[in-house]
């Protein structure tokens, strides 16, 4: 019978600070706690009495690494509530900076924190670069990275917290004698997403589970625009999803969890691809070819190959967008301010983005309500570890604790970036030790 307390006190390569600590006694978990206790940040009181026209570049700053993500959510969530409608050059624009978002990001993820657990290494500064394929593969590595962030910086001025997106436009807009370089870019690294694609749809580990998937969907597949679609069927409007978006303190955890209607629920990559993938562009769905017969999955660790498919999607996306925008100057359309209320829903790399921005008279925020995707994949994450566990728990303690990892890296949680290795603490407990206190199971 297996009686013992593990605790991982540090997962690195997070934004803030987050650990697990699971008791367990007699093959029993008493206790399961995955807790984010650095995630409060208190943005939505920073923000308020702060003029519309600054709150995009200050919510950029949430995140070093979705910063883009958050810039076009709050750019979007003042203009609905102004009521001010981007060009049609402004939307295709703001896509492309958001695509080389994705496209860096999922590569940042993939190839530098999850690959590693398919080759068996603790690092891809492990790889031999004098090894024809381990050479490959790193170059793989920076080469898609650093599409995503040319794309980005040719469109936003800078990869993250891009300085030219503003309300109603761009301060700045791209210069069209770069796309040619953009579109050739992106189509070198092209066969290195598909070899990705390939690599992920090989490996195998079975994360099973029964969970709501939640996202914004278009049928252009944009992450910026659409409606809310869930797996079981329904279809909301994006000004209404507040309704459904329940608050669930969390008492060992700063960090806000939620259910969707009152059931847990998974955002990302996953979670569009399983609701969208017709929708994906036709090249990606060409190439991609029987691979995509794996979705919808509920296999969490699924959300890898997914993020790797979106990849080669952004990819195809800008080169249509690229090779067809004629580039007109255009100034942003001007601010009106008004007393109103903005609701702005994007899919940031990682998910659902919410930000709902109370603005006065004058221009100044009032409330604002921001909801990340972190905080709603959290309760889904504990519970995915809570059964992982339960059914694992002859394993040896130190396999465990490398699956443990894998399961957090393939939520791909946004504290800076996706966790990878975990210093592990294991302790011998003795049944008086033992007791339940505070855990969302109870």
């Amino acid at each position: 019978m297996h009686t013992f307390d593990l605790t991982l006190d540090d997962i690195s390569k997070i934004e803030g600070k987050a650990s697990l600590s699971v008791k367990i006694k007699d093959d029993t978990i008493e206790e399961i706690q995955f807790k984010i206790t650095e995630y409060k940040r208190f943005y939505t009181q920073a923000i308020r009495g702060k003029d519309i026209a600054a709150i995009p570049q200050l919510c950029a700053r949430v995140c070093g690494t979705c910063s883009n993500a958050h810039l076009l959510c709050a750019i979007k969530a003042i203009e609905n509530g102004l009521g001010i409608t981007p060009s049609s050059q402004t939307q295709k624009l703001r896509e492309l900076l958001n695509f080389g978002l994705n496209i860096r990001d999922h590569a940042l993820h993939l190839y530098v924190f999850v690959l590693p657990d398919l080759l068996g290494i603790d690092s891809i500064l492990d790889l031999d670069e004098n090894k024809p394929e381990e050479r490959e593969l790193l170059e793989d590595t920076f080469s898609v990275k650093s599409a995503g962030n040319t794309l980005s910086k040719v469109i936003g001025g800078r990869s993250v917290h891009a300085p030219f997106p503003t309300i109603g436009g761009f301060l700045i807009v791209p210069k069209q004698e770069l796309f040619e370089g953009l579109i050739k870019e992106l189509q070198e690294v092209r066969p290195a997403v598909l070899r990705l694609i390939e690599r992920f749809s090989n490996y195998s580990f079975l994360l099973a589970q029964s969970i709501q998937f939640v996202s914004l969907i278009d049928s252009d597949y944009s992450f910026l625009k659409g409606e809310i679609i869930t797996s079981d069927g329904k279809v909301i409007k994006e000004t209404n999803v507040k309704k459904y978006l329940e608050h669930v303190v969390i008492p060992y955890s700063h960090a806000s969890g939620y259910t969707f209607a009152g059931k847990t629920y998974f955002v990302g990559a996953l979670s569009r691809i399983n609701l969208a993938k017709k929708y994906l562009h036709k090249n990606t769905i060409k190439d991609a070819g029987s691979i995509l017969d794996r979705f919808p999955s509920e296999n969490a660790y699924d959300n890898n190959l997914a993020q790797a498919i979106e990849i080669l999607h952004c990819i195809d996306k800008s080169i249509d967008i690229l090779e067809n925008l004629k580039v007109e100057k255009e100034p942003p359309i001007p601010i009106v301010r008004k007393e109103c209320v903005g609701v702005g829903v994007i899919e940031a790399p990682r998910g659902m983005l919410f930000y709902r921005l109370e603005m006065d008279n004058v221009g100044k925020i009032i409330n604002a309500d921001l909801v990340v995707p972190t905080g709603q994949n959290q309760i889904g994450i504990e519970k995915t570890l809570y059964a992982y566990i339960s059914a694992n728990i002859q394993k040896d303690q130190h396999e465990l604790s490398h699956d443990i990892e894998k399961i957090i890296r393939a939520y791909d949680p946004c504290m800076s970036c996706a966790s990878h290795f975990l210093k592990v603490k294991w302790e011998r407990l003795s049944a008086k030790r033992i007791n339940n206190t505070g855990n969302i199971f109870n």
